[in-house]
């Protein structure tokens, strides 16, 4: 499997890449809904917040093409890509919801996804959940598609959160990583992200009682020539 490479959209890498282009922008307006998007943006860094999750477009990677990303809401929104296939992540568009409460502290942490990607290319739609120093980074892989892989070694199976997942554990150079791929691709369902939470905690004992900041589900895309759309249809993130 190919070297995950680290996703941050509040930590930007400094990074510096040509905007993209004014045709980049007309093609991604006409792949959003038949109705106007309430917000569009084809700015590397694009973001909004609309209804409590804020939205970024987050092209980070190096060797990017084009991509815009548009939204009705903060959980029904799209992106249209169109990245080389080339290695390594060129973006994790996504929409943020933030949690600020301790492991313990949590009673409830879930979520419900539906979305649509495409058939071709090399990307994941995931989950990426941080603590409040980004000292640890929690990923869940609900679906993966092409030449994608995690950061790190196998750690085993579990079942965990109404889903049953390959466990990674690695290391970046600045944060843990923790990876939970799906072990069949999954377009729409609950997660019970909590239990996750706590196994890691209490039984694995690989990080303390961290303050969980940001709750993101995104696309993690490697590749998608040609332009390619991935669609929230839904998202919830809820938490007590």
């Amino acid at each position: 499997m190919a070297r995950r490479q680290r996703s941050r959209t509040r930590r930007r890498l400094t990074l510096i890449a040509t905007p993209v282009a004014a045709l980049g922008t007309l093609i991604g307006l006409v792949c959003a809904p038949a109705q106007a998007a309430v917000w569009n943006s084809c700015d590397r860094w694009g973001n909004t917040a609309l209804n409590g999750y804020t939205l970024y477009n987050n092209i980070w990677g190096s060797g990017a093409g084009s991509q815009c990303i548009w939204a009705n809401s903060g959980t029904n929104w799209g992106v249209w890509a169109n990245h080389p296939n080339t290695g390594g992540i060129k973006s994790y568009p996504n929409a943020k919801k933030v949690v600020n409460k301790s492991i313990t502290s949590l009673s409830s942490l879930r979520s419900s996804y539906n979305v649509t990607v495409p058939s071709s290319g090399a990307y994941n739609s995931s989950y990426d959940i941080w603590d409040t120093d980004y000292d640890y980074e929690i990923m869940l892989w609900m679906n993966y598609n092409g030449a994608v892989g995690p950061l790190g070694s196998f750690q085993g199976n579990v079942s965990l959160g109404g889903h049953s997942w390959a466990v990674y554990k690695g290391d970046n150079g600045a944060n843990q990583v923790f990876s939970f791929l799906r072990r069949s691709d999954s377009t729409s369902g609950t997660v019970d992200i909590l239990p996750i939470l706590r196994w890691i905690k209490d039984t694995k004992h690989w990080m303390g009682n961290e303050t969980i900041g940001d709750v993101q589900f995104g696309y993690e895309i490697t590749s998608s020539s040609g332009g390619m759309n991935f669609v929230t249809n839904n998202l919830t993130v809820s938490s007590s």
